[in-house]
């Protein structure tokens, strides 16, 4: 059956994706330290981080690392190369030998795009589960992103999230990077419009200067504001405010907590507004309030997951 075939939209597991950590594939050294890090996922890069001649090297080396490292607790995404590319088709068929949880398409442009993947992927008999990242990250890209996500939306879809890729997007527009990223914001907004109109996520994109530390808490901050899930890495470092930023505040749980148990007392089932501490809630709240518990509840489970799990780096 054609992915355009039907609109019924495709159930997916809830996911924790505050840090999302791209590792360069053909660093050995960074993948051998991967599982005693926090982050929620982790992108494999075949892409821009490797260099042409080192291509094969590198798709050798996910290859070790799959076989003994599952990283319980974290999703993992491999970045392929272009499927124009003299090494895409290569890498897709690590994906498909491996079975990660997503693969990250690079300069997604069009629904073509996405769909011509899942549709390999479904050929080779890869598990539904193995969900597709989409790189938004080219002036086409971001006028395409809410066609692309309702493609997400189709019978057999696997899209699940977009990853929002800025450096290029700069290159091709002659955007300078600023603080607080003012001319980029509209486009931005453009990708949170298109996801959160077809279900999907988006992730934030990545903030090079890894040692400046005050403005990548402001950037983590805008990207909350403006309704991100998480934000890509590019260091270590960056993991800890990336899982504070966007996880949930012990205080932003206490009255998540506050409203669902004002909704449950007796006679609030036919309320649409409550009153909690002289302030009026409604029931639209209480869905919100929910989402942040389940999240919160999530996150605990990652993190007893991972503190379980056997730590195979150096």
């Amino acid at each position: 059956m054609s992915q355009s075939e039907s609109q019924n939209p495709p159930s997916r597991p809830a996911r924790v994706r505050r840090s999302v950590l791209s590792v360069p594939a053909i660093n050995r050294r960074a993948l051998d330290k991967l599982s005693s890090l926090d982050c929620d996922a982790v992108i494999f890069d075949l892409e821009d981080s490797v260099a042409p001649e080192k291509k094969a090297e590198a798709r050798e080396n996910l290859r070790a690392f799959f076989a003994v490292a599952p990283l319980p607790g974290k999703e993992r995404i491999i970045r392929i190369n272009a499927l124009s590319s003299n090494f895409g088709a290569d890498d897709l068929a690590l994906v498909a030998e491996l079975e990660p949880d997503a693969v990250l398409l690079p300069k997604v442009d069009e629904p073509q795009d996405v769909m011509m993947v899942g549709d390999w992927l479904a050929e080779a008999d890869v598990p539904e589960e193995l969900r597709i990242w989409a790189m938004i990250e080219t002036p086409r890209g971001i006028l395409n992103a809410a066609a692309i996500a309702e493609a997400g939306r189709t019978a057999g879809s696997r899209l699940d999230c977009f990853v929002v890729g800025l450096n290029d997007l700069r290159k091709e527009t002659g955007v300078l990077p600023q603080p607080g990223r003012p001319y980029l914001v509209p486009w931005l907004m453009q990708v949170i419009l298109a996801v959160s109109a077809y279900g999907l996520e988006a992730i934030d994109s990545v903030f090079n200067d890894f040692k400046d530390a005050e403005e990548f808490e402001a950037e983590c901050g805008q990207g909350v504001a403006m309704g991100f899930t998480g934000k890509m890495l590019i260091h270590p470092s960056q993991i800890e405010a990336a899982n504070r930023h966007f996880g949930p505040a012990e205080a932003a749980i206490a009255e998540a907590e506050a409203i669902i148990s004002a909704f449950a007392e007796p006679g609030a089932e036919a309320l649409n507004v409550v009153n909690i501490g002289g302030r009026m809630v409604e029931r639209l709240h209480l869905v919100q309030a929910e989402r942040l518990i389940h999240k919160a509840r999530l996150i605990e489970q990652r993190s007893l997951g991972a503190a379980a799990a056997p730590r195979t780096g150096a």
